[in-house]
């Protein structure tokens, strides 16, 4: 059974989007952590400001976000991790847990380098990865594409919309999936704290 998160638990889902499809995504990432009973905050990360980098610097966990493009995250993105590299030599976001998301127009999309981009991110910063926790779907004659994890991935959420999409075709399953990824990391971050506490008081 997975441990809901505590009423202190924090999570921030810090995002690009360049045309809405990953602010969906987003969205219900952060449904998903409230739903575990997380306190959550969605920063875009392309107009961050000194009040939201705070947010992120007294966060449990960060979950991030990005579209693929031409293979990896998006500029928006890339802009925002160097501009964290302080918080890197200070070791701010050392020891929170972390988890990521993305989306592009292909099934595949080359998704992964994006994910395994988002994971080294996290992983300078001292942080705790969370990989998303679910079989894969629709991989066999009776699965279909409205199983969770449709696109099978392992390491985040990888989601897919059609490029001449509006973000009303952000898929259910990947809606779905997203908000399993927000739910899962605020239990996590609430057995570490709890953890953390009852270490505390030992």
């Amino acid at each position: 059974m997975s441990q809901a998160a505590s009423p202190e638990t924090r999570v921030v889902v810090a995002y690009h989007s360049g045309y809405g499809h990953t602010a969906v995504l987003a969205e219900a990432v952060g449904r998903g952590a409230g739903k575990a009973a997380a306190q959550v905050d969605l920063v875009a990360v392309d107009t961050i400001t000194e009040d939201q980098w705070s947010l992120l610097d007294t966060a449990d966990a960060v979950i991030f976000g990005t579209p693929t493009y031409m293979g990896g995250a998006s500029a928006g993105f890339h802009a925002f991790a160097e501009a964290s590299s302080g918080r890197y030599l200070r070791g701010t976001w050392a020891d929170k847990i972390a988890a990521g998301f993305t989306n592009s127009a292909s099934k595949s999309g080359d998704k992964l380098n994006t994910l395994n981009f988002l994971a080294a991110f996290a992983a300078q910063h001292h942080m705790i990865w969370v990989g998303l926790g679910l079989a894969p779907g629709w991989n066999a004659l009776q699965a279909g594409e409205s199983d969770l994890n449709r696109l099978g991935f392992w390491v985040g959420a990888g989601a897919q919309t059609p490029q001449d999409g509006g973000v009303e075709t952000v898929h259910e399953a990947d809606i779905a999936t997203a908000e399993h990824l927000g739910a899962r990391v605020a239990a996590q971050a609430a057995a570490l704290a709890a953890g953390h506490a009852a270490l505390a008081t030992a």
